[in-house]
Formats: structure tokens, C-alpha cells, sequence
């Protein structure tokens, strides 16, 4: 089977047009075209609709696809082991992450990574937590960063950090003088927070249930920017990452307190698929998020 065929394939959906996967390939929209057409017949399926403007997949079309992008990652991951054997480190390395460890806690990392390596691309895309893991499943992306890993069969995770959670509020809130502060004085309070099926929201809703504590939720949201933004004009307080809100509370838009009956702590780990012999920019790339040697994640299952 023609595999630049089914990376321009992969790019259409990724990209979400002809002309996008044009441009990636260096190639025209007829040809990007033609290449689907031949795929199709070469598959004896109709693998792409159009409706409008918009493009769906078929049934076919997203056995296809969810293949695809599995060859394409085995294939990437043999030439990176080729050039290991060769004396030559390069490649690169995909990463999905949750928005507040993507936008806080990886950019340190990442640096020190590409001053290390800088034959190796590295790519950052920000995406929830429910679609990492199937990305990291598929083959999409070579590894995943989450809150509170889940126990999956066709995932490993490897530990990454220990985030603090802190009580935010508003410098001219009454607990803004607290150096610390009881959850019990949290009760009928507003409240700011994630959206439901985030996993940290549940982890906060946990942590208050047990504690016995009720707060008034004022507001739900997608990602921790929108979160401190509502902090900050008074919405009500909120229960959120430390290292998030360290610039905020520099600045003095935000106090942040912690809770006498903590540390309560917010677990990350690096995922990636079990089973996998993890390519080398993969594995370095690891070794410098957890500080640890990767060497036994090659043949691990």
C-alpha cells in the first residue's frame, strides 16, 4: 500500500481540508485528490464525504484513518531506530497535554529538551483529557500528559509532577490575609471551578465531599484561564494548581493559600501506549520530564 497515500489521507482529516494537506505535502489540491481517489479504488471503499464545506468519514474511512495513523507512527518510530543504530539521534517527538500543565509546568522542560537535542522537533498540541488517551491509543500522538492518570489496559504512565492545590481569591477577599486556611470556612461560599468531566473537577469535588464542605458553584469552565479571570473580578474563589496562578499572585492580581489540612496534591504522568518499544527522541524526551533514566521502557509491555 502507497504510504505517502495514506499520510496525505491522515493530513485531510488532521487538518481538516484538500488545501491544508496541499500545503503540508508541497503538493496541489488535484493531486491531494487524485491521491485519495486511488486510495479509494486501491480499498474498493469510499472513504471520505463531503457535505458543504465539511468533510466526514465514512465507516471505512475511519477503520482507514485509525490504521493509518498506526502505520505512520511504527514507520516513524523504525526509521528513528535506524538512525540510532547509526550513531544519529533525531526525530520527533508528538505530545498531547491538558492545557494548565501544557501552558505552565512543560515550557521549562521543552527548553531544556531542545537545548540538549536540537535535532529532535518537538510538538505541543493542547487537547482535554478524554481525547489524549485515545490519541496515545491510536497512534496520533507518541505521548500524553494528564491530571490523575486512569488505570487503562492499552496505556502505561510514568509519574511527572506533584502539583499543590491552593485556595485562589480576589487581594480584597476576606481570606486574602489567611496564610492558611480550614476547607470547613470554604462552606456556602461561591465558587469557580472546572467543568464536570474534567478530571481534576472530580478530584475537587472528592476532596470537599469527604471534608463534609458544600460551596455555591457560580461558574463552571473549560481551562484554568478562564478560572483565575473570574477569581480575579470577584466571581467567588476557586481550588486550582499552584505553579498555574504563580504570575497572578507576583503581580498581586490574586492571593493563593493553602489549607491546614493539606497538602492536597494534584498527580500528572507522562502516558504513552503499552507495548510500544518507545522510539529514542520518545525516551529522551521522558528522561527529561521525570529526571530518570528510560532505558527500561523499551521492552516493557
Amino acid at each position: 500500500m502507497d504510504i505517502e497515500s495514506l499520510k496525505i489521507f491522515c493530513d485531510v482529516i488532521t487538518l481538516k481540508g484538500f488545501t491544508q494537506a496541499a500545503v503540508a505535502n508541497s503538493i496541489t489540491q488535484s493531486a491531494v485528490s487524485q491521491r485519495l481517489k486511488a486510495l479509494e479504488k486501491k480499498l474498493g471503499f469510499i472513504l471520505i464525504e463531503r457535505r458543504g464545506n465539511e468533510l466526514s468519514l465514512t465507516r471505512a474511512g475511519e477503520l482507514t484513518y485509525q490504521g493509518a495513523r498506526r502505520i505512520l507512527a511504527d514507520l516513524r518510530e523504525l526509521e528513528d531506530q535506524l538512525k540510532e543504530i547509526g550513531g544519529q539521534v533525531s526525530g520527533s517527538v508528538k505530545v498531547a497535554t491538558i492545557y494548565s500543565v501544557g501552558l505552565y509546568e512543560l515550557n521549562p522542560s521543552v527548553k531544556k529538551f531542545l537545548r540538549n537535542h536540537p535535532d529532535i522537533d518537538v510538538q505541543i498540541e493542547y487537547s482535554r483529557a478524554n481525547k489524549i488517551y485515545q490519541d496515545v491509543v491510536n497512534g496520533s500522538v507518541d505521548l500524553g500528559i494528564v491530571a490523575y492518570p486512569a488505570n487503562k489496559p492499552q496505556i502505561r504512565s510514568v509519574p511527572f509532577l506533584q502539583d499543590e492545590l491552593v485556595l485562589i481569591c480576589s487581594p480584597d477577599h476576606p481570606f486574602s490575609s489567611s496564610e492558611s486556611i480550614s476547607l470547613q470556612k470554604l462552606a456556602s461560599q461561591p465558587f469557580v471551578t472546572f467543568q464536570h468531566d474534567i478530571p481534576t473537577r472530580k478530584a475537587l469535588d472528592e476532596i470537599l465531599k469527604k471534608n463534609g464542605v458544600a460551596v455555591i458553584i457560580k461558574a463552571e469552565f473549560e481551562n484554568i484561564e478562564l478560572i483565575k479571570r473570574a477569581v480575579e473580578i470577584g466571581l467567588g474563589i476557586s481550588i486550582v494548581p499552584s505553579m498555574t496562578v504563580r504570575s497572578e499572585v507576583q503581580a498581586g492580581l490574586l492571593r493563593a493559600i493553602s489549607f491546614a489540612e493539606g497538602p492536597f496534591t494534584r498527580p500528572i504522568a507522562v502516558l504513552y501506549r503499552r507495548g510500544r518499544s518507545l522510539p529514542p527522541a520518545v525516551r529522551k524526551f521522558i528522561a527529561v520530564l521525570t529526571e530518570e533514566e528510560t532505558q527500561f521502557l523499551e521492552n516493557k509491555s
